[in-house]
């Protein structure tokens, strides 16, 4: 157990966090335009790589968040209201960046009556119409069809959310959300004509078969990409980690779904939602 109270972690968990100017001058440009990045709140241990490539996923209406699931580094708490300026900064920043796909996320927003639907809408939008492909990774929206349309309508390359655990875990480390009801949130962005995509944790103390749920119940409304990494507790007060899962396993889980009929799997102990997003759409064109 290390100084913080957390599970070492192995040596196929351990990163280079060494900055560079490339990490440094991306970090310059958001905190001038005062956008965040699931990358800095998320504590996601690729933030060196992605953001040497010159790569972010960017979080937007705040980063404060409505609800406080046990596995988040997010701040939880009463938001602010939205800044309506927000997309048009995202697309400055990105046109700055000469970035090609960006990766959009956010906090979960209950305290505003559409959720933020109308806010995603908009950033999703601009950035098409600049010519960006764009991935949003979205909260569960309680899914609501009318809500999940606004989304639709934005055309998003890839329409993402996820799981986050399986069926059994899911009620001790999220709040509010479900099982079910994600899956009815990616059954009825299926249903509009969007490529669908999850992603699950794994060390949260889950079995080997209930992954393989996960991945069945997935294919049953249509969803075929599929993201799996180690769940890495981000403070003493957050979900302790059940065990460190070897890297042949993800190996194993990712051959299993290929076969069972997923279009795209990225499975390893550091892979996270957005990791290598772009690759989706290099595959699919």
């Amino acid at each position: 157990m290390s100084e913080k109270g957390i599970k070492r972690k192995p040596d196929w968990l351990k990163v280079d966090r060494t900055p560079v100017d490339a990490y440094a001058n991306l970090h310059l440009a958001l905190s001038r335009k005062n956008l965040h990045t699931i990358c800095e709140s998320g504590m996601c241990p690729n933030k060196a790589e992605c953001w040497t490539q010159g790569t972010a996923t960017f979080m937007i209406l705040g980063d404060i968040c409505t609800r406080n699931c046990k596995f988040c580094a997010v701040n939880t708490g009463k938001p602010l209201s939205p800044d309506v300026d927000e997309p048009y900064k995202i697309l400055e920043v990105v046109k700055l960046l000469n970035l090609k796909h960006v990766v959009l996320t956010s906090v979960t927003r209950d305290d505003l009556p559409d959720q933020g639907a109308e806010h995603w809408a908009k950033c999703i939008k601009l950035l098409k119409d600049a010519n960006f492909t764009v991935e949003a990774l979205v909260p569960d929206f309680d899914g609501d069809a009318t809500l999940i349309k606004e989304l639709a309508m934005a055309k998003p390359d890839i329409f993402s959310h996820n799981l986050e655990t399986v069926r059994n875990l899911t009620s001790h480390v999220r709040t509010r959300a479900t099982y079910e009801t994600s899956l009815k949130t990616l059954d009825i962005a299926n249903s509009f004509g969007m490529l669908t995509k999850s992603g699950i944790m794994v060390g949260l103390g889950e079995k080997f078969d209930e992954v393989i749920e996960v991945m069945d119940d997935l294919l049953k409304v249509n969803c075929k990409i599929i993201t799996i990494g180690q769940y890495l507790q981000p403070s003493k007060n957050n979900f302790p980690v059940a065990e460190y899962i070897k890297p042949e396993i993800f190996d194993e889980y990712k051959n299993i779904a290929l076969k069972k009929g997923f279009d795209y799997v990225e499975s390893a102990p550091l892979v996270r939602s957005s990791y290598h997003s772009e690759k989706i759409l290099i595959k699919k064109y």
